[in-house]
């Protein structure tokens, strides 16, 4: 069991804690305050212990029991400085953290910047996503991170108009693109995803035509939570007899007597609407092979120039076809999510009981690009996903999967500063609360002792001021500030942590830069145990 509080940042988690620090069920309404939901508020403040002049602090991390990234350890160096940006000289003066740099880039003939090296999970069709987008797509824009639409946004919007495979009329997908092109400034990506259904409605021909290569365009094979299609829920039958038009595997049927009946007499309270597998009719993985390079050829004849793959927590050998197809096809990125992370909706058991874990998962990912590479093959630029939330996490990730791993997808971390904001909008200007899906009447004691105003709350409020400017910033929502705010925090430490490591860009960091803490995690990653590394330098020094 994870701690449920800390007592050093004053954070406590309002449900169970998980793995990454987030609670298992994460709230839209929740007043507080576990450290992302705090740091989206303060920022780099939560990077240190509190009250400081009246605490002293120490580590409560003495365990390291079982395989997983906690059990990972970053390395620090007493000597050198390595990839410092150009200009700057090795001189104490000069190598220092804020001077480390976190920009980067992915992709194989068309690079794509960002300046911190994270992106959304994806966000799609669960109406939690559609809620909080002008706040996780502003923000994203903002600080200049990849966000990524997910699947059916299109297939389950009422006033989407498809015939036979042609899209006429998107709005819901249009607003999601819009809102984040209007802040972009060459930072960043719009990627946008297709399942089954999406690539039957004709998603990738409308994207193409209307946007061009502003896009990058997605295929999905899976996610870490689960191993089907995805799902949400609905609660007005005529909306769930709508989507089954639609093409939609919708359960229990909203169309039998029964369930009707049943609803009616509120036995029946939501009725769930699931994708379909994909592959289902292809017997082989060389078939797999033909169907996915065909499907790539496709959309680079439409004219896509940027295409991405996410796969899930599946065995190693679709691993493996995941990074060889991707690698072949030379698309520009493929995330790989591994199981323990989050979802907007799952069955809870599949998402207890299935899939690869993350560490697991992304260890054998890097041995079976070091394969590839060792034969002198270009790798595709891979991300890690699952589970991931701090800057320690973004960290030892990037090391596990270096050089390969240029990404960190973080899914629910990064949607805590939009329902964060979002509350505390509605909360300050009541005539706003219903535009901005805000959940609170009036700020919680939790937030009344750190401010009463957006520019009191927020440090980073006055940094999205400067970017964006006073007049426009009534147009920001207060939940792209705290996006901004947490980005800050995870920037700031994750730079700290590259100037321990002696890695002053992203490019330098190696698995070197990381310790396996116990022998069972050190046979699994392929990285060395703590108390190894470097042992043997160390007798030859002792004995010289």
């Amino acid at each position: 069991m994870w701690p449920k509080s800390n007592d050093v940042l004053g954070t406590v988690n309002r449900g169970d804690p998980s793995e990454s620090g987030l609670c298992t069920l994460c709230r839209a309404d929740c007043k507080g305050k576990c450290e992302t939901w705090l740091s989206s508020l303060r920022g780099r403040k939560l990077l240190y212990p509190r009250d400081y002049s009246h605490t002293t602090a120490g580590s409560s991390n003495t365990t390291h029991i079982g395989v997983n990234y906690n059990n990972l350890r970053i390395d620090g160096y007493l000597y050198g400085a390595n990839g410092l940006p150009k200009g700057l000289t090795t001189s104490e003066d000069e190598c220092v953290f804020p001077n480390v740099s976190t920009e980067g880039s992915f992709g194989t003939k068309i690079k794509t910047k960002f300046r911190v090296p994270i992106m959304t999970g994806a966000l799609g069709s669960t109406f939690i996503a559609a809620k909080y987008w002008d706040s996780f797509a502003v923000g994203a824009a903002l600080v200049g991170y990849p966000i990524v639409v997910g699947e059916n946004v299109v297939g389950i919007d009422k006033k989407a108009e498809i015939n036979k495979g042609k899209i006429k009329k998107a709005p819901e997908l249009d607003r999601r693109v819009d809102t984040f092109l209007k802040y972009y400034d060459g930072y960043g990506a719009i990627i946008v995803q297709m399942n089954v259904e999406d690539t039957r409605n004709g998603v990738a021909e409308y994207l193409i035509d209307k946007y061009g290569d502003k896009v990058v365009i997605e295929l999905k094979w899976g996610q870490g939570a689960k191993c089907i299609g995805g799902e949400i829920q609905v609660t007005d039958i005529d909306y769930a007899i709508f989507l089954k038009k639609r093409g939609y595997v919708v359960d229990p049927d909203p169309e039998l007597s029964e369930v009707q009946d049943a609803f009616k007499h509120k036995a029946i309270r939501s009725i769930a609407r699931h994708s379909r597998l994909g592959f289902t009719s292809i017997p082989s993985r060389e078939k797999v092979k033909d169907a996915f390079m065909g499907e790539v050829k496709r959309l680079r004849k439409l004219g896509y120039k940027r295409i991405s793959l996410k796969t899930g927590s599946y065995g190693m050998e679709a691993l493996a076809m995941a990074i060889k197809y991707s690698s072949e096809a030379e698309l520009d990125l493929l995330t790989i999510d591994g199981s323990g992370g989050g979802t907007g909706m799952s069955p809870w058991n599949m998402m207890q009981a299935w899939g690869v874990p993350s560490l697991l998962l992304h260890s054998k990912a890097y041995e079976y690009a070091k394969v590839l590479s060792d034969k002198k093959n270009k790798v595709v630029d891979m991300a890690f996903a699952g589970g991931l939330a701090r800057e320690d996490h973004i960290f030892k990730a990037l090391a596990l999967g270096a050089p390969f791993t240029k990404l960190i997808c973080m899914g629910r971390s990064l949607m805590i500063p939009g329902f964060l904001g979002s509350n505390i909008e509605g909360a300050l200007y009541p005539e706003r609360r219903e535009s901005v899906n805000g959940n609170w009447d009036k700020l919680p004691q939790t937030l009344s002792e750190i401010g009463l105003t957006p520019d009191e709350i927020f440090a980073g409020y006055y940094d999205v001021q400067k970017k964006v400017g006073k007049n426009e910033m009534k147009n920001i929502p207060l939940g792209a500030v705290a996006a901004w705010t947490l980005s800050d925090k995870l920037c700031a430490g994750l730079q700290q942590l590259m100037a321990g490591a002696r890695k002053f860009s992203l490019k330098e960091i190696s698995r070197d830069d990381i310790y396996a803490a116990n022998r069972e995690t050190a046979k699994e990653t392929g990285i060395t145990y703590i108390c190894e590394k470097s042992d043997d330098v160390a007798k030859k020094i002792m004995k010289s």
